[in-house]
């Protein structure tokens, strides 16, 4: 079936199921523009389609997807051509699977970060095996946690979510479990007998049953209860001097470590898309970050934060502002800010 992905997105009919698969595996699957447009023309085809009961999502290689193409928007970007259009079709994309009407079910084996968590962990059924790592390390780049994450994150019990985005840490599927990211984990071996379970049923939820084996949660009781503790404080710099006053604790001074390597206004960015996404529709939550996105590509970080990782592989970031202290509240302000006639359209 061509939905016009080329040679990076797959779509086939199996049984009762649409399988999608992403076929970029030498670039850990990192989602396209093309990728965007074509998996948007397939749901649209198959939620119509009484033959296709469910809609599976998979991937060839050693990671679900390991984000966004961000080396293709840090030169647009740098061009002084900053790619817009793909992101506003990828948030679409994002607010489209989180309301497609059929089960739609991501098998996630291998890495799952950024724009492959938008295009997985909006439907309905979020199945990881014990190879999957979830993480949205946009805050390390200069970036904030988009595609949706905003929704995704605040939901999660025990400031799970907000420690996940102000740290960008990776998690395994029994954390992810546990919080509520994966509704199933099964084993690597058993996905190919659960796809053909799916294609013949057409009933992910009672094949899930079946295969569903349980995972271990990985974070320790203590360390959830400081997480918990210190990431429900009422600001950004609540959090950093409740990690600052835990003397001795080494989980404590560790977390707050990997904090002050990330940007600035990333994080202050991300706490507030993350607050202010607990009250907001899903919908709701993609305007905010494409008026976020918008001033994102018009700023300093996130292209520093790209030319520290990956142009000058290893160097440090020199963010602007550097230090927390120097964000001014006017400063994020503006990130929100409405954008009149550019308004993302949903």
């Amino acid at each position: 079936m061509d939905f016009d992905g080329g040679d990076e997105i797959r779509f086939e009919r199996l049984g009762k199921a649409g399988v999608v698969t992403l076929t970029r595996p030498r670039a850990l699957n990192a989602v396209t523009h093309r990728m965007v447009k074509a998996l948007g023309k397939a749901l649209d085809a198959w939620e119509g389609d009484a033959g296709v009961s469910a809609v599976v999502v998979k991937a060839e290689g050693r990671a679900f997807s390991a984000g966004g193409d961000i080396l293709h928007i840090y030169e647009a970007g740098r061009a002084g051509k900053p790619p817009v259009d793909f992101f506003a079709d990828e948030y679409r994309l994002n607010a489209r699977i989180n309301r497609f009407k059929k089960p739609y079910v991501a098998l996630i084996d291998g890495i799952v970060m950024g724009g492959g968590v938008g295009v997985s962990f909006h439907g309905s059924h979020r199945v990881l095996t014990e190879n999957a790592q979830f993480a949205m390390p946009e805050v390390g780049i200069g970036f904030f946690p988009d595609v949706g994450a905003s929704h995704l994150l605040p939901d999660l019990g025990g400031s799970f979510g907000m420690y996940l985005g102000l740290t960008g840490n990776r998690i395994r599927y029994g954390d992810a479990l546990w919080s509520g990211l994966a509704t199933h984990t099964i084993k690597a071996e058993d996905q190919a007998g659960l796809l053909d379970e799916i294609a013949v049923s057409g009933d992910p939820e009672s094949e899930l049953r079946t295969f569903f084996t349980p995972a271990k949660r990985e974070t320790e009781r203590q360390d959830l209860e400081a997480i918990a503790r210190h990431f429900s404080q009422a600001s950004l710099a609540g959090i950093v001097a409740s990690l600052e006053q835990a003397q001795g604790d080494a989980f404590a001074a560790n977390t707050l470590a990997t904090i002050k390597t990330r940007s600035p206004t990333s994080l202050n960015v991300a706490w507030r898309e993350i607050s202010a996404g607990l009250t907001l529709s899903m919908d709701e939550c993609m305007k905010m970050e494409f008026r976020i996105l918008n001033r994102m590509l018009a700023g300093h970080d996130f292209y520093e934060g790209i030319r520290a990782a990956i142009i000058d592989k290893g160097s440090k970031p020199e963010w602007r502002p550097a230090s927390l202290d120097a964000v001014s509240a006017a400063d994020i302000d503006a990130y929100f800010a409405p954008l009149g006639a550019r308004e993302l359209e949903l």
